[in-house]
């Protein structure tokens, strides 16, 4: 008894599965439903290129695809497969080629993503990649409320947009500004903070009495000081004893005429000199080193600084 075969249906069938790409494709859509998006990161291969293999396919009626919005998605026909496609792809499957391992393994890491698990590719690096809601404001947001603090002070508070972290951790907040248009902008933004007062004035002649703060913050500060170690000075006037200062402030550099633009007074403060100017201030130093640098060009770095005051 003889067996009937489409010849020329074999062959055609032979001549779609016969490309290296095809077959790979083939593979993956066997089990599972893939965007073209899904099959370019998998593979490595070209969008343009997936997009005409899956044309291919689908002409040759070994994948239907679907459309849902502006994308669509494929899958293997397995209910309309000759036994011709079935035996070629059930061959490839079952043959422990590596490229097609790999592509397996790589639907698996895709699987993760989607699932909530970072792919491996962001192990040590995890600082360098962006997933939802994993932003360094929300990591300062979730840092700050470790704080306990007592009464602090703000010097060169700006519009309060560092304040809005601290505040519901203070005791009270004095935020300071010699503009008053900023302190109008963060009498308006800590509107909600009770404990909260902004007001004018000049870090070089600071309106409070001796030993008012039990910490001082200076963010990014001191560059646009006129007198920066008259200003140091000042802030440890007010600090309590036992009391901290905590201050950011951008490393010396050689890129004034970018930072002038911005009203900065000073080319930066390296962390030996900020050091210096922060013991001649009568306060004692537990840290002071760069700890963060921009990835952009020029690559402006960022010293952070931490002293105390002593207990007279």
């Amino acid at each position: 008894m003889s067996t009937y075969m489409d010849l020329a249906g074999t062959v055609g069938t032979l001549n779609i599965l016969g490309d290296e790409s095809r077959l790979r494709l083939c593979a993956l859509l066997l089990e599972r439903e893939l965007s073209v998006t899904d099959l370019v990161k998998i593979t490595g291969i070209s969008q343009s290129r997936v997009s005409t293999h899956l044309a291919r396919l689908r002409e040759g009626g070994i994948v239907r695809d679907r459309r849902d919005g502006q994308r669509s998605f494929y899958v293997l026909a397995k209910e309309s497969l000759s036994s011709t496609a079935k035996t070629v792809l059930d061959a490839a499957t079952r043959s422990g080629d590596p490229t097609l391992e790999r592509d397996k393994r790589r639907l698996s890491f895709l699987d993760d993503e989607r699932c909530g698990a970072l792919p491996d590719s962001f192990v040590g690096e995890m600082e360098r990649h962006y997933s939802p809601g994993r932003t360094w404001q929300s990591l300062s947001v979730g840092i700050a409320a470790l704080l306990d603090l007592g009464e602090v002070l703000d010097v060169g508070s700006g519009d309060g947009a560092a304040a809005g972290y601290l505040a519901p951790y203070c005791a009270s907040l004095t935020c300071i500004d010699t503009n008053a248009r900023m302190i109008e902008a963060a009498t308006k933004r800590l509107a909600r903070h009770k404990n909260v007062r902004a007001e004018v004035a000049d870090m070089h002649e600071l309106p409070f009495r001796a030993a008012s703060f039990d910490a001082i913050v200076l963010f990014h500060t001191l560059t646009y000081a006129e007198r920066p170690q008259r200003a140091l000075e000042e802030c440890a006037r007010v600090l309590r004893p036992n009391g901290r200062l905590v201050a950011l402030t951008l490393d010396a550099h050689e890129h004034r005429t970018i930072t002038a633009a911005y009203g900065e007074r000073h080319p930066g403060f390296a962390p030996r000199t900020l050091k210096r100017m922060l013991s001649r201030a009568g306060l004692t130093v537990t840290f002071a080193d760069v700890t963060c640098r921009e990835p952009k060009k020029p690559h402006f770095e960022v010293v952070l600084a931490i002293a105390t005051k002593p207990n007279a």
